[in-house]
C-alpha cells in the first residue's frame, strides 16, 4: 500500500501558493503516493483528471496589503462559524486518512493569522497517525519578518515540524537572504529546486510583442495603468498584450481599455502564456515566484517591477536576485526612483534584443521534492523498527 500525503495551503491574494502546492501534489501523486490536496482559498480552477484528490474548504481571501481581515466569497469579514468549519473539515481529512506525511504550505514561516486551524491540522494528525512526517513547505524568499515572529516560528518549527522544503536554489537564492537562518533552522532546510509545471507546453511561435503580465491578483493594477502609458509613448509599432489575472475586476479592465491606445490588447491570462512569452520582444511582468521560472525557461529580454506596497519585500528580494543575474532589468514603482511611464517604455526599447544569459537554475523541483519526501519516509520507516 502506497504513503499517503495530505497538502493544506490557503492563498490569500494571488494563484502562486496554490499553484505551487498543486505542482508538488501532482508530482507525489504521480510518483505512485496517494496525496489529497486541501484549498483554503478561492477556487481558481477545476482540479479534475489530476492524479491527487482535492478539497475545497470554505474559502476565504483578503485584499491589497491588508493580510489581516479574513474576507468571504462576498468580500466581508468571515464569521467565526467558518473558521470553525474549516478547522472540523482539516482534523476530518486527518482522522478519515491518517496521513503517512503532511506538507502545511508557508506556515509557520507566514499565514499567522491561520495558526489555529494548521496548529489544529497538526495535532489531529498526530493523534490519527502518530509518527506522520510534519513537513513545512516554502517557496524561496520570505517576507522579512519582525524579530518576534522569527523567533515563534523557529520555535514551532523545532517543536513541530521534522523538515522544511523550500522550493527554490540555494545557489542563486539562498532563503537567508530573506530569513535569518539560525543553525537549528539550517539543520532542517531541504532545497527542493524551483518547483514547475511539467506538463507540455505549448509550441513557441514569434510574436515580437510586448507582453505585461501581473500573477492571479489585482496586486498589477498600479503596473498595467503605468504600461497603458507607456504604450501610447511607444513609437516602435508593436503591440502591448496586458494579461489579467482573475483577481483583477472586470470594472478596472474596463477603465484601462478606455484608456488605451489601439494596440494594446487588454484580456485575462491565458492557458499558452508560455507560449506568448517565449516568443515576445521583451516581457514585462511582477517578480512573482513563477516569473523566475518563466523567464529563464522563455530566455527572453525581461522588466520586473516587484509589488512592494505595505510590508510586502518578497517579490523585491527576488527582483534584485534576478538583476544581479542578468535575468531582468528591475525597476520600482516605490522609493527614490520611481519608475513613470516614460522610464517603462523607455526600458522596454533598450530590452528588445537583449538576450539574458543562459542561467543553470535549479529546476528540478518536483523530482527533487519526491526523493526528498521518500527519504524521510525511509528514515522514519528506520527509526520505528528499532
Amino acid at each position: 500500500m502506497s504513503a499517503s500525503v495530505l497538502i493544506a495551503v490557503t492563498h490569500l491574494l494571488g494563484s502562486g501558493h496554490l499553484v505551487r502546492a498543486a505542482n508538488l501534489a501532482r508530482a507525489l501523486a504521480q510518483s505512485g503516493l496517494s496525496v489529497t490536496l486541501a484549498s483554503g482559498g478561492m477556487p481558481l480552477r477545476a482540479m479534475d483528471g489530476e492524479p491527487f484528490a482535492f478539497v475545497q474548504l470554505p474559502p476565504i481571501k483578503t485584499e491589497g496589503t491588508d493580510f489581516r481581515t479574513l474576507l468571504d466569497e462576498a468580500g466581508e469579514p468571515i464569521e467565526p462559524e467558518r473558521k470553525a468549519a474549516r478547522i472540523a473539515m482539516l482534523e476530518e481529512l486527518a482522522a478519515r486518512l491518517r496521513p503517512d506525511v503532511v506538507i502545511v504550505e508557508h506556515f509557520p514561516f507566514g499565514r499567522r493569522q491561520l495558526a489555529g486551524e494548521f496548529l489544529a491540522l497538526i495535532a489531529a494528525v498526530k493523534m490519527a497517525s502518530p509518527g506522520a512526517l510534519i513537513l513545512s513547505s516554502v517557496r524561496d524568499v520570505l517576507v522579512t519578518p519582525r524579530p518576534d515572529r522569527i523567533v515563534e516560528a523557529e520555535d514551532r518549527v523545532a517543536r513541530l515540524f521534522d523538515a522544511v522544503l523550500v522550493h527554490g536554489d540555494a545557489g542563486f537564492l539562498p532563503l537567508d537572504r530573506s530569513w535569518p537562518v539560525g543553525e537549528g533552522l539550517a539543520a532542517k532546510l531541504r532545497y527542493t529546486g524551483y518547483l514547475t509545471d511539467d506538463r507540455p507546453a505549448d509550441v513557441v511561435q514569434a510574436n515580437g510583442e510586448i507582453i505585461v503580465s501581473g500573477g492571479g491578483s489585482a496586486a498589477a493594477l498600479p503596473l498595467f495603468a503605468c504600461a497603458v502609458a507607456a504604450a501610447r509613448l511607444d513609437r516602435s509599432g508593436r503591440r502591448w498584450r496586458l494579461l489579467a489575472g482573475r483577481g483583477m475586476a472586470d470594472s478596472d479592465l474596463a477603465l484601462l481599455g478606455a484608456e488605451a491606445p489601439e494596440k494594446v490588447v487588454i484580456e485575462r491570462a491565458r492557458p499558452d502564456f508560455p507560449a506568448l512569452l517565449g516568443g515576445c520582444a521583451v516581457s514585462i511582468s511582477q517578480a512573482g515566484y513563477n516569473t523566475v521560472l518563466d523567464l529563464v525557461a522563455a530566455g527572453r529580454p525581461a522588466i520586473v517591477v516587484p509589488f512592494d506596497a505595505g510590508n510586502e519585500t518578497e517579490q523585491t528580494v527576488r527582483a534584485e536576485a534576478m538583476e544581479r543575474a542578468g535575468l531582468a532589468r528591475c525597476l520600482r514603482m516605490s522609493g527614490d526612483f520611481v519608475a513613470d511611464a516614460v522610464a517603462l517604455a523607455d526600458a522596454a526599447g533598450e530590452a528588445i534584443g537583449v538576450r539574458p544569459p543562459v542561467l543553470p537554475i535549479d529546476r528540478e523541483g518536483a523530482a527533487r521534492s519526491v526523493a526528498i519526501v521518500n527519504e524521510l519516509l525511509a528514515e522514519m520507516a528506520g527509526r520505528a523498527r528499532h
